[in-house]
């Protein structure tokens, strides 16, 4: 049936909520940052509710794709932008398929199907899983995968921040929050071709949605869960990986808070979406991050060895 659409606070929002839609853009970082289920209760690792995105709205939003049958690339997990060369992910999207040859990104993207002039594609050069990841019960569900050539920030493409330590407390209990991505808009319905967003309010603590009524103790501490209690908003299927980010009204600037890990169904009542707490993990994004930028283009890590070789040879003849 017809859901309701949101009521949403004031401040400029993404997407097609108001009319002038150039004027509801999200705020851009001006500096770069910014127990297993029941198999009767099928999880799905999955935007219902959502409303179609303004193009370029969620620059910060990636459609990792994985090649199928050795001649294309299909949608799989979405993704969020951290650096030039870094994009942040759910580590089950990896499961089975570790061969980074096997994979692209697509950034600045709206349609999966029409790449237009503000879209890039980057091929992988590794994909780092967390070493503790746990397929059974979803813990430590997250993954960096490190981008071949480091990708140029537009107004279609952008860095999304982590908040500050002092910001972690108001954020992960925020009502202003959203989700965006690709996936199914219903439990059994197909993929998107266009992105989605819609609000997604967090749930202070887990304690509700691990109660009895929800998850009944399926969650772990570093999972958030957000979206809304009475169902009809969540993520879906093919949004594995996406971004739950949060509003902030006096920085006015958005915050990365979580990534969308698990659920039962699609916008089910009682069974939110869970997301992993990104707080939990600071310093392993931190020191995945390193790793990306300590990465150099081989050409011209090649030529610094021959010049600094030529230079040896050169002071020797002298």
């Amino acid at each position: 049936g017809s859901r309701d659409r949101h009521s949403f606070s004031g401040h400029p929002v993404p997407g097609p909520v108001h009319p002038h839609r150039e004027e509801f853009l999200p705020h851009i970082p001006s500096t770069p940052c910014q127990q297993q289920l029941p198999l009767a209760r099928s999880v799905a690792s999955w935007i219902v509710g959502g409303h179609e995105a303004a193009e370029g709205a969620w620059p910060w939003v990636v459609s990792l794709q994985v090649l199928r049958g050795g001649v294309r690339f299909v949608h799989l997990c979405g993704g969020v932008l951290l650096s030039r060369r870094a994009v942040l992910t759910a580590g089950h999207c990896v499961d089975g398929r570790t061969d980074p040859c096997a994979w692209r990104a697509v950034l600045g993207v709206h349609n999966l199907q029409k790449h237009g002039p503000h879209t890039a594609r980057r091929r992988i050069r590794r994909i780092m899983v967390h070493s503790q990841f746990r397929r059974e019960t979803f813990e430590n569900d997250v993954a960096v995968f490190e981008l071949r050539s480091a990708v140029r920030y537009s107004l279609y493409i952008q860095p999304m921040c982590l908040p500050p330590a002092a910001l972690l407390q108001p954020l992960e209990n925020s009502s202003d929050c959203y989700i965006s991505g690709w996936g199914r808009t219903a439990e059994k319905g197909n993929g998107l071709c266009s992105l989605l967003a819609t609000s997604s309010p967090t749930h202070r603590g887990v304690t509700l949605c691990n109660s009895s009524q929800g998850y009944a103790g399926l969650m772990n501490d570093k999972a958030l869960c957000a979206g809304a209690w009475a169902g009809g908003t969540d993520t879906c299927q093919g949004d594995s990986g996406g971004p739950l980010v949060c509003y902030h009204p006096d920085t006015d600037t958005y915050y990365l808070i979580g990534i969308a890990s698990f659920g039962v169904g699609c916008g089910r009542p009682k069974y939110p979406g869970i997301y992993v707490r990104l707080s939990q993990y600071r310093k392993w994004i931190k020191a995945k991050l390193l790793l990306t930028n300590k990465t150099r283009n081989p050409v011209s890590t090649t030529l610094t060895v021959l010049l600094a070789l030529a230079h040896a040879a050169l002071a020797q003849t002298l």
